[in-house]
């Protein structure tokens, strides 16, 4: 279980003085080596944000020259709070708090001699007073930096598949509490879910596996003038690699903004579902797509790369 590393993270992001500091020293506390911890600060127009990488090596991962696959972990969000808008801890903060929490834990394992397979790398970024903006049906909690941003200190080369977490409450599109997760995305394909990940839904929760449907605008980048669910796929624009989406959702459609929304019980499901995936991706087990049929749908339709690139009309 990881209760109390969703605890003691959710205490640590609950603050004004959240940043990215305090969460390096925190992930420290749990194990983690000077060097296996990035702190980055960024400013953009809207002030500053601290994004945090750590790496946690797999006893046979690319760290130590082996051939396991690495599994990157990405905490999507706009910010832990909307200060001095809000008070306290927004919705939008639970993909960082996964994160967080999920790397204490993995960290914490590696401690007491539970070393996984393969490298695991987790970067989110930590800003408690991030803006909002409009959004139908429920405002949107936004970024004082651009996605492209985020992807450029979030989504390495070296990542082989990628789970990018984030709060996917403010819709009408999956009405269920806890966890869902999103089909494959692979350069620009949506492709079928993957089964081994559904299993890893199942032994989690204990319940039937939800999946959070997503459209071709969902996997574009932001800034192109369409509607996106929210930002859950768009590591997706900057890799080849597949990604799949972990939505945290309720049953009714929640604002990013809102205080007092975030559920413990539903942000440690996601946790467990964190840690079990990279469990099985190191060992081989869970599989993101099938390249034989991505290689397929490539033959007979065409690559779907240009999917991943901004249109000239917004770029312009």
């Amino acid at each position: 279980m990881s209760w109390s590393h969703v605890i003691g993270a959710y205490d640590l992001l609950d603050t004004p003085a959240a940043d990215g500091s305090a969460v390096a020293e925190y992930l420290r506390a749990h194990g983690a080596r000077e060097e296996e911890v990035v702190v980055e600060t960024v400013t953009g127009e809207g002030g500053s944000t601290d994004f945090v990488r750590v790496t946690v090596p797999g006893a046979a991962g690319a760290a130590a020259g082996g051939a396991a696959p690495t599994l990157g972990v990405v905490g999507r969000l706009g910010g832990l709070g909307a200060r001095p808008e809000q008070i306290g801890f927004v919705s939008d903060g639970d993909g960082a708090l996964t994160t967080v929490a999920a790397a204490a834990k993995l960290l914490d394992m590696r401690r007491r001699g539970d070393v996984l397979p393969g490298d695991v790398v987790l970067a989110t970024h930590i800003d408690p007073d991030a803006p909002t903006r409009p959004h139908d049906p429920v405002p949107f909690m936004s970024s004082v930096v651009d996605q492209h941003v985020s992807n450029e200190h979030e989504v390495l080369a070296g990542m082989d598949a990628i789970l990018s977490v984030d709060t996917t409450k403010g819709n009408r599109v999956c009405n269920h509490h806890g966890i869902a997760i999103t089909p494959a995305v692979v350069d620009g394909w949506i492709v079928r879910v993957p089964e081994t990940l559904l299993d890893v839904v199942s032994r989690t929760t204990g319940r039937p596996p939800v999946v959070m449907p997503l459209t071709m605008q969902d996997i574009t980048p932001y800034g192109n003038g369409v509607y996106h669910v929210n930002s859950i796929l768009q590591p997706s624009t900057a890799t080849t690699a597949p990604v799949v989406g972990v939505a945290i959702v309720t049953e009714t459609a929640v604002a990013g903004s809102a205080t007092g929304a975030t559920d413990l019980g539903s942000v440690e499901t996601a946790v467990r579902f964190v840690i079990e995936t990279a469990k099985d991706f190191g060992r081989g087990i869970a599989r993101f797509v099938d390249p034989a049929e991505v290689s397929r749908l490539t033959e007979l339709y065409g690559g779907m790369s240009r999917l991943r690139g901004a249109h000239p009309a917004a770029a312009s």
